[in-house]
């Protein structure tokens, strides 16, 4: 009885050193594997990877699979670039062939203008030129979204005074506020902020636009500003017709018109360009209204460097 409880119990240690063993075995097999798979990745990412294991194992069919991804991901990018420059030359030659039409109807127009022209011509005359004007807008606007869009122009933030940013706008604006006798109220401040002082500047100037075009005549538009941890908030708010909580978030789409300003002059472009360039400085903006009591666009520029 002894001896074969001896026996049992020499086999249960032979059991349990087996199991051990395999178990080291196991976890050193996947450690490889762990560190194949570690090294596969370091060198995919540096660009020089290729397969090294031609066996039938587990780990040479994810070396070949990787290799075929890799090497599918490399045309897929090489297309894309390749799309990407398409994109270039097309916009390159949309402003470059619309560039010289334009300006010559517009100075046609203007020169037809001087003459001495029947009523019925002279109207005709007056509605050609602001037209060929607001196709000169709509085809720069295009142009400056698409190279945005696709990365011709990059915006490069810097650190700079708000109060110069907004000066440059305010000084865009001037003469289309005074046409309405809209007063433009803005408080001074001292603050900085980071922005690409030509894009950031234009982003402003869409927004004082749009409050000037949707305001009353002899309303005011305010401009207020304060500096909090992370951003630099710009107000800017009139005295217009106001937007519905509806259309508060499609007022930045592209060529998005709401039906109550459809009478207006505009395309659509102005808004969401200017959140295109907020967002390209890691800023971003947003608007807050209700009908008839005016809107209050909020621009928030980054107070330090991303």
């Amino acid at each position: 009885m002894d001896r074969w409880i001896c026996v049992v119990g020499i086999a249960a240690v032979a059991v349990v050193a087996a199991a051990i063993a395999a178990i080291l075995l196991y976890r050193r097999k996947m450690r490889r594997i762990m560190d194949s798979l570690d090294t596969m990745l370091d060198h995919a990412i540096g660009g020089d990877f290729s397969e090294s294991v031609f066996d039938e194992s587990l780990l040479s069919a994810v070396e070949a699979k990787m290799a075929r991804f890799l090497s599918s991901y490399a045309v897929s990018s090489k297309n894309l670039t390749a799309e990407k420059d398409k994109i270039k030359s097309l916009i390159s030659d949309i402003s470059h062939q619309t560039k010289t039409p334009i300006a010559n109807i517009l100075l046609y127009s203007q020169l037809l203008d001087e003459y001495k022209l029947p009523k019925d011509c002279a109207v005709c005359v007056k509605a050609l030129s602001a037209q060929a004007e607001k196709l000169d807008f709509l085809i720069g606007a295009l142009v400056k979204t698409s190279r945005l869009e696709t990365g011709i122009i990059t915006v490069c933030p810097q650190k700079g005074s708000v109060q110069t940013l907004l000066d440059a706008a305010i000084a865009q604006i001037r003469s289309k506020a005074d046409a309405k006798d809209i007063t433009i109220e803005t408080e001074t401040t001292d603050g900085t902020a980071y922005y690409d002082p030509k894009w950031t500047a234009e982003a402003v100037y869409n927004v004082l636009d749009n409050a000037v075009k949707y305001s009353p005549r002899q309303s005011i538009i305010k401009i207020s500003a304060m500096s909090y941890e992370l951003f630099f908030r710009i107000d800017i708010t009139d005295e217009g017709i106001g937007i519905t909580e509806e259309e508060q978030s499609k007022i930045f789409l592209r060529f998005y018109r709401s039906a109550a300003v459809s009478g207006q002059e505009g395309v659509g472009i102005g808004l969401f360009l200017a959140r295109e360039i907020l967002s390209n400085c890691g800023g971003y903006i947003k608007a807050s209204s209700k009908p008839g009591q005016g809107t209050t666009f909020s621009m928030f520029l980054p107070a330090e460097k991303r």
